[in-house]
């Protein structure tokens, strides 16, 4: 066997004895894959300025029901948010409350059936890149023998095109009663505000509203992520999440209503973002950072823990389809802002994406000119 294949084989085992952090979070001792070299990471450069807060859009302002003096104000208020920071407290998205709760609900009831129930959803691990289906927590990846693990475990699940669903990883009434009716209505309601969003980007730049939604393709991929973060028994030395940005288009996330974890970077400062109640979280993704020829910002974010609450959190990823190729939309180059990234196909692109994310590095660096 030559040395690739020795690591591999290594890499396998340990791989293999890791458990579900669930599992882990009822030990005292500590697995050293967690701990960050890093230390002390809920403290590091987090900032007591209380003038950097996320900022807020109103959607219902961006419809077609809203006066043309409000779609204005508020289309510049999001070009702002979206150039500033990458990242915004999205309110007024028309999903009702009822609706929040039961998608968050589910995923309560998911994580609190017994391992043995989780399991028969696990991951298979096939393809890490195009196949991110079922239950599983983070894992050694071979292009990484020292990768720091994430304490979380996770449901993925791919949502549309609906043809690509995989149901074997999708919780049936026998396990849970209304998983995939509800998310079934989630997934709809959420389209329509990612919809809105992506459209009046574009028009806040002066260009066709089409002109990100296009580039998307048809079908477009939507993966749907179930985040479970149990206590840590030393949140001073672990991450829920690395810091990363998100490769796809947008993320549209419902966070936890009452535990706090998610953290954005600005001007090199980690600002916590609050729980807002009803507020969706809306960020942006590499992808559009690329489409936008960086006039928008796909921001580094992280999750960190707490020793004493689980933290849930539900993320909708919307990403051009695997076969098209995104560049920057031409009329958003010119001498004051010249090209700055090369076309690229999203296959190749999420292939460098999801190995830069184990190692800390983000994805749109790569095909930058």
């Amino acid at each position: 066997m030559d040395a690739k294949g020795v690591l591999s084989s290594a890499l396998k085992e340990q791989t293999a004895s890791l458990k579900y952090v669930q599992d882990l979070a009822n030990n005292e001792e500590l697995p050293q894959r967690y701990i960050q070299k890093d230390v002390n990471v809920n403290g590091k450069q987090v900032t007591a300025d209380d003038s950097l807060s996320v900022p807020t859009i109103d959607v219902s302002r961006l419809t077609a029901n809203a006066s043309i003096e409000e779609k204005e104000e508020e289309m510049e208020k999001l070009k702002s948010a979206s150039t500033s920071w990458g990242m915004f407290q999205a309110v007024g998205h028309a999903i009702p409350k009822s609706l929040l709760d039961d998608i968050y609900n589910i995923s309560k009831q998911f994580f609190d059936l017994p391992l043995e129930e989780k399991q028969k959803y696990a991951s298979s691990k096939v393809d890490e890149v195009f196949d991110l289906q079922g239950f599983g927590s983070d894992s050694i990846k071979e292009t990484n023998a020292d990768q720091i693990l994430d304490w979380s475990d996770y449901l993925n699940l791919v949502n549309e095109p609906v043809a690509d669903r995989n149901l074997q990883y999708w919780p049936g009434d026998d396990s849970l009663l209304n998983f995939r009716s509800t998310l079934d209505e989630y997934n709809v309601q959420t389209r329509s505000v990612f919809e809105i969003i992506i459209k009046s980007m574009a028009k806040s730049l002066g260009l066709e509203e089409n002109a990100f939604y296009d580039q998307l393709g048809d079908p477009q991929i939507v993966y749907t992520t179930f985040n479970f973060y149990p206590p840590c028994p030393r949140p001073d030395l672990v991450y829920g999440l690395k810091a990363h940005t998100d490769g796809g288009a947008i993320t549209i996330l419902l966070p936890d209503p009452e535990v706090r974890g998610l953290q954005v970077q600005k001007n090199g400062q980690w600002v916590s973002v609050p729980c807002v109640p009803g507020a969706l979280l809306v960020n942006i993704g590499d992808s559009l950072q690329v489409m936008s020829n960086g006039i928008f910002k796909s921001p580094w974010h992280r999750a960190v823990t707490n020793s004493e609450r689980t933290r849930i959190s539900l993320g909708m990823f919307y990403f051009p389809h695997h076969d098209r190729e995104i560049e920057p939309v031409a009329s958003l180059i010119d001498d004051s802002n010249p090209r700055k990234y090369d076309k690229v196909k999203m296959k190749d692109f999420l292939a460098v994406y999801y190995k830069n994310y184990s190692e800390g590095k983000p994805g749109y660096d790569w095909n930058r000119l």
